[in-house]
């Protein structure tokens, strides 16, 4: 039998780090609300943010 173990492939840029925020009902409704539309999680929104802010920054 193969001693590889079953399961999903390891990652090739891991999420590793976590970051916990606090936001109000609103900051929340839009974020939800924005992940569906986007068919994403908050974490990918949180992240195209991230990204997004970074980008212009870097102008």
């Amino acid at each position: 039998m193969s001693s590889k173990k079953m399961g999903r492939p390891p990652s090739d840029n891991p999420k590793s780090e976590k970051i916990e925020i606090r936001v109000d009902r609103e900051i929340m409704s839009k974020l939800d609300a924005s992940a569906k539309k986007l068919n994403t999680t908050r974490s990918g929104i949180v992240r195209r943010g991230i990204e997004k802010v970074y980008d212009e920054l870097q102008k």
